[in-house]
């Protein structure tokens, strides 16, 4: 299996992946499925400042995963939110392990001390990924998303990736990583 940076002209096998996770679940709160114009213009946007990454299985993408801004405000950018994808069909086959391991060693190098994922609550086969991963609960919010007639919860997860040095090390956009 192959770990690369994801293309803008990746966009159309990415949809596919997550469209079905837009209409039958609520893994993300998004309620319609992006246009593929759309998802080139958010995969362009990730990639300006952090790791966008497709797990290629015989020259077929199979997952993605991407890191994004926790907040935008400067005191934030040594925090990253965390977001992961898989084809439903390659479930538990590590592919979300391998996305996650990469894409840390390269937050790591843009000097990101924190990993922070919000997931859809409840949801165990995330949670439990998770924390596989070194993730830990830090926060649940009740009833906040409204989607296939429910309500739903949200959990937030965090890991620390790095040291919390004063001053910390500058932050870098991953293109210069």
């Amino acid at each position: 299996m192959e770990i690369r940076v994801a293309r803008v002209a990746d966009a159309l096998r990415l949809l596919e992946i997550y469209a079905p996770y837009v209409r039958e679940t609520a893994v993300t709160f998004e309620c319609e499925v992006p246009t593929a114009e759309e998802f080139k213009r958010r995969i362009a946007s990730v990639l300006e400042a952090y790791p966008y990454l497709v797990a290629v299985e015989d020259g077929r993408i199979v997952g993605y995963a991407y890191a994004s801004s926790f907040h935008d405000r400067a005191a934030y950018m040594w925090s990253a939110e965390v977001s992961i994808y898989v084809d439903r069909a390659y479930h538990r086959m590590g592919i979300g392990r391998k996305l996650y391991q990469r894409l840390e060693e390269l937050l790591k190098r843009q000097c990101v001390t924190n990993l922070n994922a919000c997931i859809a609550y409840p949801n165990p086969s995330s949670i439990a990924f998770h924390e596989k991963e070194g993730y830990r609960l830090v926060g649940h919010f009740t009833q906040c998303g409204y989607k296939q007639g429910r309500w739903w919860d949200i959990v937030w997860m965090e890991k620390m990736i790095g040291c919390h040095t004063v001053p910390p090390k500058p932050w870098r956009p991953f293109q210069k990583v």
